[in-house]
């Protein structure tokens, strides 16, 4: 069974924007703008999680996931004292995408600081969602790893597509595996064993 969650709005986070963004030192007209995007953009947003647990067991950098196996040695670091993971699909919906590229021809520069917005929006978004299931779990997390980082492959990218289903939330996954809506995250988060 596949579990989905929806949230409302986390906290935006301006520095965050900022440094999505590319500015270090933010003068009055940059945060004129993150001011007037986030006045404007702040309810284009719909936040959905689709997510679920499986066993996990690591041997050397050989891992069975439970939804599939793989082998990545940053992610056995990771998974190295863990008997579950969480593994989830979290986007902030499309419409930020039709904003981004009408936005391309009428303001670039606008456009630039509302891709940051998105991509500070999906994070807040992972982050809450994280806080949440250590919450309801009462167990210790890892750090959520992501098909792409270190040497974890993205082809377990259709695995994962395969066993969450993520049509469900509205997120697809082309041939050449880029998520559509573009502000989305495929995770894996590790649970603690108890002892």
């Amino acid at each position: 069974m596949i579990y989905i969650k929806t949230y409302n709005s986390p906290k935006i986070n301006k520095k965050e924007i900022l440094r999505y963004a590319g500015v270090a030192n933010a003068d009055e007209g940059t945060l004129l703008l993150v001011d007037r995007l986030i006045d404007d953009m702040a309810n284009i947003f719909s936040y959905k999680v689709c997510y679920n647990r499986y066993p996990v067991s690591v041997l050397g950098d050989e891992i069975d996931l439970g939804f599939a196996r793989t082998r990545s040695h940053s992610l056995a670091i990771c998974l190295k004292e863990c008997d579950e993971i969480i593994l989830f699909c979290a986007t902030v919906g499309a419409e930020i995408d039709r904003h981004i590229k009408r936005q391309s021809v009428i303001s670039p520069s606008f456009a630039v600081v509302l891709q940051a917005f998105g991509s500070e929006r999906v994070e807040a978004l992972c982050d809450t969602f994280c806080n949440d299931m250590a919450n309801e779990m009462k167990r210790s997390l890892r750090p959520r790893f992501s098909p792409g980082y270190g040497d974890l492959t993205l082809e377990i990218q259709r695995d994962i597509f395969s066993c969450l289903n993520p049509s469900k939330i509205g997120v697809a996954l082309s041939d050449n595996l880029f998520m559509t809506p573009s502000k989305t995250v495929t995770a894996i988060i590790g649970i603690k064993k108890e002892f």
